[in-house]
């Protein structure tokens, strides 16, 4: 009995530090990775899909300085003290503020015209929406606002497959997904998040 509770309290010692590296350190590093491998010319429009406080937003505006990144989220509460001014807080410390804009929306049905944007992103969000159709409508707004011959790139934990098939089934080229690797988990290996990537036709 003992055994089993002292081994017991190492996996979650080591889910609660993979959970800490994953969100402090690791998503920074692999979103790097991301988005040079996305090869930006620094002029395009970029939206980022559930942007949160902006991680992935402001690395990305960072590599526009003469394009603008939108960020959309809803804004509710939660571990990371989630809100539109802590975004717009984090984007004047890194020194992005003139070039990125957030907007409350559900990425359900996005403000935004047909083919308005060059790139999607896209961090841990659309499993946020609770239903398969959701996060299918989601997708399909994605595939809405990106212009022709712009790329999205989706990381989440669950129906990424999914997603990849059906921008095969559409006819979308350069469809990839891949592991994103330790960096990226969020309590271990059994929650391995994986990127979808794919340019539209």
């Amino acid at each position: 009995m003992a055994a089993l509770a002292a081994g017991s309290s190492a996996l979650i010692s080591a889910t609660v530090v993979w959970y800490m590296y994953a969100t402090r350190t690791g998503k920074f590093v692999v979103w790097d990775g991301i988005l040079d491998d996305l090869r930006l010319r620094g002029d395009e429009t970029a939206l980022d899909l559930g942007c949160g406080r902006g991680a992935v937003l402001l690395a990305t505006a960072k590599r526009l300085p003469r394009g603008r990144a939108i960020g959309v989220d809803l804004w509710q509460a939660d571990q990371t003290d989630n809100s539109q001014q802590a975004t717009l807080r984090n984007a004047a410390l890194e020194n992005v503020a003139d070039r990125i804009e957030v907007r409350t929306a559900d990425m359900t049905d996005l403000p935004l015209p047909d083919d308005s944007v060059d790139v999607i992103v896209s961090n841990l969000a659309i499993h946020n929406i609770p239903s398969h159709g959701g996060r299918r409508r989601a997708l399909e707004e994605a595939i809405r606002v990106l212009r022709p011959g712009g790329r999205l790139a989706i990381a989440d934990l669950w129906e990424t497959r999914q997603h990849a098939d059906y921008l095969r089934e559409l006819g979308w080229r350069n469809v990839r997904r891949r592991n994103l690797g330790w960096r990226m988990w969020y309590g271990g290996p059994w929650f391995s998040t994986r990127l979808v990537t794919a340019t539209k036709p």
